[in-house]
């Protein structure tokens, strides 16, 4: 979804890794990782996808994105998707243990908390948890470290920010109507945390949750926008 919606993000990827003087390499043969098929139930779909992954970054020494969902995926699941092959297994299991969602790997696998960045204005920034980042990886703290640490950013916590947004990838196609209820409520936590607070933005880290809410408080005619967290931060490191 980064690649195809948000290219944006993916250059600021880059940008904040060349920042901390990390060389990176994007394999141009990448593809999606296969969490939609897998999550759908279509493991042999989904493994055929995740061996092109392993054959790609076959040669990584790091892989860095800016997904707690892909992160999931390739740490939490590949390993199940290749149990009965184990060369690809093993393989999966290397490439799981070097994959990080990028405010993770600055804070926990440099130890970088402050980017010595600073946004153009003084500004209110509230947080969305999205769900795999949080539940299956931890995610959360490394990203507000570093957004705290910014020069006239100052970070709040919205209600229910650990509040699944409602779109859970194929949860939202196949029960709409709850999804949609799901979404509601977290745009009116978004509106009620950016009228309280003059200035302020709202940022995740995953693109389908961007793709979701912002969906929404477009449908709806509102003016503010969810933003992905590496866009933020790389928003403060440029002259």
């Amino acid at each position: 979804m980064v690649d195809m919606m948000y290219p944006e993000t993916a250059v600021s990827v880059v940008e904040l890794l060349s920042h901390v003087g990390v060389e990176v390499e994007f394999p141009p043969g990448q593809t999606c990782c296969g969490q939609p098929g897998f999550n759908a139930g279509y493991w042999d779909e989904a493994q055929q996808v995740a061996t092109h992954f392993l054959r790609t970054f076959a040669h990584a020494e790091l892989i860095v994105t800016p997904s707690g969902s892909c992160a999931a995926m390739v740490r939490h699941e590949y390993p199940k998707l290749f149990a009965d092959d184990p060369a690809l297994q093993r393989e999966a299991e290397r490439l799981a243990s070097i994959t990080w969602e990028i405010t993770e790997f600055l804070v926990e696998g440099l130890g970088i908390v402050d980017i010595n960045g600073r946004l153009p204005t003084p500004t209110n920034i509230a947080f969305h948890n999205a769900c795999h980042g949080l539940r299956l990886l931890g995610l959360g703290p490394a990203a507000r470290t570093l957004v705290g640490n910014l020069e006239n950013a100052t970070v709040s916590e919205m209600a229910g920010c650990d509040v699944c947004c409602g779109f859970g990838g194929l949860f939202s196609v196949k029960m709409a109507d709850i999804s949609g209820v799901m979404l509601q409520k977290k745009m009116t936590a978004i509106a009620m945390a950016t009228i309280e607070q003059s200035q302020s933005q709202v940022v995740t880290g995953d693109a389908s949750c961007l793709t979701h809410i912002n969906g929404g408080l477009a449908k709806q005619g509102s003016p503010q926008r969810v933003r992905h967290v590496a866009d933020l931060l790389a928003e403060a490191i440029r002259d």
